[in-house]
This record gives C-alpha cells, sequence and structure tokens, in this order.
C-alpha cells in the first residue's frame, strides 16, 4: 500500500510535484517545486530584542518582465518569507565563495535550506554586474546536488539563449533529454556558443546533415576539437567510419560528449560520474536496476521527490538479490505490511526497511513517505514514532500514543520547538536545548546581520551546522541559534531532530 495517495503525500510534503515532465520556469511560480525546500521564513523571535538589523521586511514579487540574470528566482518571497534584501548588502565574491563550500550530502533539512536560498527571487549582490556570476553559481550548485531540473529552470527563467547562458542551458538539456530547443536555437544562431563539437552536434540534430559535416570538417581543420570529440561526432556523423571498436571513456566528462557515447552504441554508466549525470538514466532508456540508483543517489540530496523514488521502488518484483534489489524488496514488504494493519508484521518490516534506509542515506526520504502513517501508530518499541519524527508531520508526531521515555520526552518537545534541557543527556542535546532557550544572535554571525547581509549569514549558520563534527558542540548551537533567531524555525527544529536520530545511521 502506497501511504494514503501520492496527492496526499505531495500536499504534505513540501517540495514534492507529481508532474513527469521538467517544470518550465512559469509552472514554478504556481506548482510545488520537484525539489526539497525549506519551509517559510518566520517573523524573527522579538521577545526579548534580537541584535539591531535583524528584521524581515515587507517583500514584494520580483516582476517576471525586465529583470536582472542575478536577481531571477523561482521563489517568490511570498513563497519562501525571505526579503527581497536578501543578497543586496554582500559581495559578489563572497557569496560566490559561500555556494562553492556547500556539503555535498548535507543535512536533509539544511539541503532544503540550501535549495531555498539558491532559487528565492530577491535584488543582486550590491557589485553585480553583467556577467550573471552569482546566478551562474548558483546554477553549478544545483547541478552538484543532481537538481537539474530547477537548474533548467532557473536559466530559462533569466533568459538562456544568449551566449552568457547557452552552454549551461544545452548541457543540462542533454542530460534531461530535452536538448531540441537549446539545439534549434544554436542551429538558428551560431554564435550561441563558441564550441565547435555543440553546433556540429546540434545542426545534426535539426535534420542539416551535410551543413554539420562541413562544420565538422572546418573544425578538424582549424584543431577546434579535441580527439574524443573529434572520433565521437565522426561516427555519429557517419557511422560507417567505425571500427567496430568502443572508444575508452575520456578523462574530462562533459554532457555532449556523454550523449555522443550513447548515441553511438556506448552508453556509459553513470554511477561514478557528478549526480547531476543520475538524471539522465531516469529518461526511460535504461535498465529498471540503474533507474532506481539513480533515483536513490538523486533522492539523497531532494533532488528528486520521494514519491518518484517510491514508485520505481513498486513498479515490478525485484529481478535478484543484493544491493538495490534487498531495498526493493523490503520497500515492497513494509507497504504490504503497512496494507494489512497488522501491528507486529509492520513492526518487524519497519525494522529491515529502516535499517537499509539509514544505511543508504534515504532515511529522511522513507520518513516523507511514511511518517504520517507511522506517527498514528501504537508501536511499544518507539521505532514508528522516531521515523515519523524526521517526516513533515514531525510536529504532530510528538502527540502520537505509546511509551514515553527520557529520550521520546525531550525529542517531542524538540519537536515542538522546546526541548527541556533537564531532559538533555550529552553534549549534543545540551547544546541543542541551549540553541533554542537563546534569544540573541551568536557572535558568530552577528556582524553579518547587523549589516543587512541577511542571506549571507543564513548560509554560513547552515554551513557552521553542516560542518561540526561530533565534538564541535559550540558549531552546533551557534548554527542553531541563529537560525532560528532569524525565523528559520522548522530549518532549525528539523535539522537538531536529524541531528539526533540520524547520528548513528548516516
Amino acid at each position: 500500500m502506497k501511504p494514503n495517495s501520492l496527492t496526499l503525500t505531495a500536499l504534505l510534503v513540501p517540495g514534492l510535484a507529481l508532474a513527469e515532465e521538467p517544470l518550465s520556469a512559469i509552472d514554478w511560480l504556481t506548482q510545488p517545486a520537484p525539489v526539497s525546500v525549506a519551509q517559510p521564513l518566520v517573523q524573527p523571535l522579538a521577545n526579548p530584542p534580537v541584535t539591531e538589523g535583524v528584521t524581515v521586511p515587507s517583500v514584494t514579487v520580483l516582476p517576471l518582465d525586465d529583470v536582472r540574470p542575478d536577481a531571477v528566482g523561482l521563489l517568490p518571497s511570498s513563497t519562501t518569507g525571505l526579503p527581497r534584501s536578501l543578497w543586496s548588502a554582500s559581495e559578489t565574491d563572497t557569496l560566490v565563495a559561500q555556494l562553492s563550500r556547500l556539503g555535498d550530502t548535507p543535512l536533509p533539512a539544511i539541503q532544503a535550506l540550501y535549495y531555498t536560498l539558491l532559487l528565492a527571487e530577491a535584488d543582486p549582490p550590491s557589485d553585480a554586474a553583467e556577467n550573471a556570476r552569482f546566478l551562474r553559481a548558483r546554477v553549478d550548485a544545483l547541478r552538484r546536488y543532481g537538481a537539474v531540473d530547477a537548474a533548467l529552470a532557473l536559466l530559462e527563467r533569466a533568459g538562456a539563449d544568449t551566449p552568457l547562458l547557452f552552454d549551461e542551458w544545452l548541457d543540462l538539456a542533454l542530460l534531461k533529454g530535452t536538448e531540441d530547443d537549446p539545439c534549434q536555437a544554436l542551429a538558428d544562431t551560431p554564435d550561441l556558443s563558441e564550441s565547435y563539437a555543440a553546433r556540429i552536434f546540434c545542426i545534426a540534430r535539426a535534420g542539416d546533415w551535410s551543413t554539420a559535416a562541413l562544420t565538422y570538417d572546418t573544425a578538424n581543420a582549424i584543431g577546434a576539437l579535441d580527439a574524443h570529440e573529434s572520433q565521437l561526432l565522426a561516427r555519429f556523423l557517419d557511422p560507417e567510419t567505425a571500427d567496430g571498436a568502443d572508444l575508452p571513456p575520456p578523462r574530462h566528462m562533459t554532457p555532449l560528449i556523454f550523449r555522443l557515447y550513447e548515441a553511438n552504441g556506448m552508453p556509459l554508466p553513470t554511477r561514478n560520474l557528478p549526480r547531476e549525470y543520475a538524471v539522465a538514466d531516469l529518461r526511460g532508456t535504461m535498465g529498471w536496476k540503474a533507474e532506481v540508483e539513480a533515483a536513490e543517489r538523486l533522492a539523497r540530496t531532494g533532488a528528486l521527490p520521494a514519491n518518484r523514488l517510491l514508485g520505481l521502488y513498486t513498479d515490478r518484483d525485484p529481478a535478484a538479490s543484493g544491493g538495490v534489489w534487498e531495498r526493493v524488496r523490503a520497500i515492497q514488504a513494509f507497504d504490504a505490511a503497512l496494507a494489512s494493519g497488522d501491528v507486529a508484521a509492520i513492526d518487524r518490516e519497519l525494522r529491515s526497511v529502516w535499517l537499509l534506509m539509514r544505511e543508504n542515506g534515504l532515511a529522511v526520504a522513507f520518513a516523507a513517505l511514511y511518517g504520517a502513517d507511522l506517527a498514528v501508530l501504537d508501536d511499544p518499541s518507539g521505532l514508528a514514532h522516531e521515523v515519523a519524527l524526521l517526516s513533515p508531520v514531525y510536529e504532530s508526531a510528538a502527540r502520537a500514543p505509546g511509551e514515553q521515555t527520557r529520550r521520546l520526552n525531550f525529542l517531542e518537545g524538540l519537536a515542538k520547538g522546546a526541548p527541556d534541557a533537564a531532559l538533555a543527556t550529552g553534549a549534543v542535546e545540551s547544546a541543542i536545548a541551549r540553541a533554542f532557550a537563546a534569544r540573541k544572535v551568536p557572535p558568530d554571525h552577528a556582524g553579518p546581520l547587523r549589516e543587512g547581509r541577511l542571506g549571507q549569514a543564513i548560509l554560513a549558520a547552515a554551513v557552521q551546522l553542516q560542518d561540526a563534527s561530533t565534538g564541535q558542540t559550540r558549531d552546533l548551537e551557534a548554527a542553531l541559534a541563529t537560525l532560528r533567531v532569524v525565523g528559520l524555525e522548522d530549518v532549525a527544529r528539523q535539522a537538531s531532530l536529524q541531528v539526533l536520530l540520524l547520528a548513528e545511521g548516516e
């Protein structure tokens, strides 16, 4: 049994979208985002007063026309609660450097916050130029997380059919399998890209094979193609030139080279390539195993809706054993137990599937799918309760039935935003309790906030939390306190719950 329905799941889980087709920039303004984004900013703590300058001013939605590239976003202020001045007091170099330091697999709550910041509509940095450097840094960060749909929509919103942004547009479209539009644009206006390989590929895709061949000869003559591009394009334009031997993978992979290998009958596996390439395995051209593995890889960073991962898990019976098939089999067994209503069976299968999900970085995706169902179970072991506390319904799950323990009482208080310091045991729980008792911005981030650099301060706090090791409870406390004081209460609660509940499993 899939929990409730996919429609209900999309309503309960921020960022879940049901559409299989990539959303356009306009779609993003009217439909749920297909990546996990943070809950809206709430009014900052104001009693007692916080440091000067930590306020959320009135906001307006950025107009759809006449925008500067660095100001472009997909989530309006009415959705995020973030002010238009989010970045305007900061400098581009500082923000680009911060974006380059975002962790590869942060806590899911911090990942959702990153997506919110990367996609927010806001005024550009104070020194923004016409080179769209801040926009391109945001697109690069989205690509690293595999959020290709979001990056594509962001470029579309900015106007990707310009020499400044075209190469990024084509790269992402090649991964998604939607290269018709950029290829047609390049065939019509070759000056959009300096890449001869891209021109040749797109001219051929437009059906003008003779011009593509002529352009290929010219590019080879002037040395504009490297050896790999030249061999792959030669086979693409004239398969009879192939000698039957496969070409070794290149040292430097690009989306175009990746697609040329595929076009020449030599598809490459994506598991050892950057995460953005996993999107290519979801085009319906690969086997079920490759699709499930790619979906898991993207679900770990919130770049793929959890309900789509569930759809792949339950699509058919597992074909073998071991590896991904064990996770498929465990999900299907748990789904059947949940449908039966047998509490003993649910508890048994939950223990099995939960271990696998935690070990593979998919615990929060699993909780997003099943948390609402588990929150109402009378589970003596408390495991169902803990899983529910990792889900979007964590606050209502704090009132779930079941045996109360010190640990659960502390977690429930945390889910309500008021962890009891008297119940805290250990340095981590104590640091979290202190953070939730704080009413002032820690010195770590007071300066940027006092100067109006809100986005910079939020990013710094998020990275500080992401980088805090087990023994660095001071960093954990400072980061959480800052997020709460500026109004990111939901992020602080979910991140704290994840720190405590995932510490031993992911």
